[in-house]
């Protein structure tokens, strides 16, 4: 399970080469598209990591904070706080990684077109699992409100 707080960047090492799928490159010409979507609010973002490093094993990923996210230069903000998921796909090049918007995929189903050794190509879905993203201020989690026990009967009830 990955763990980050709001308002801050991360370094996460997560496992992507034992389920490699493009075996036929380098791993210079390999990098990883994760797609983080909140369990509460269904919300998505996109991210190349800001810094990749693939190791024999696994890929060391960070990523810093902005307000404003932006999925080619590894920016994310994370909020609600709470539980996410995250997806890594493996995108690769022909030639030299270029992450921008003419020559990286900005999602799992992007396809860029004319096709060309310099566009990244979705080869699949490596890894998934959880994460969570703790509060940095402690003010933005949801707020529950308690509700009144209601008049009738077969309801879940809870509060007082």
């Amino acid at each position: 399970m990955i763990q980050a707080i709001t308002e801050t960047g991360f370094t996460t090492y997560l496992q992507t080469e034992d389920n490699r799928i493009n075996t036929s490159v380098a791993s210079t010409q390999i990098r990883h598209l994760l797609k983080f979507t909140n369990d509460m609010d269904k919300s998505i973002q996109y991210a190349y990591g800001t810094t990749e490093t693939i190791y024999p094993r696994y890929t060391e990923f960070t990523f810093t904070y902005n307000i404003v996210p932006f999925v080619f230069t590894g920016t994310i903000n994370f909020l609600p706080a709470g539980y996410w998921k995250y997806e890594v796909y493996e995108v690769s090049w022909g030639e030299t990684v270029i992450l921008d918007d003419d020559n990286a995929p900005a999602t799992e189903n992007d396809v860029l077109t004319p096709p060309g050794a310099t566009k990244g190509v979705v080869q699949g879905l490596v890894t998934k699992g959880k994460m969570y993203v703790a509060e940095k201020n402690g003010t933005q989690q949801v707020q529950y409100t308690q509700r009144q026990e209601p008049a009738g009967t077969n309801y879940i009830y809870y509060g007082q």
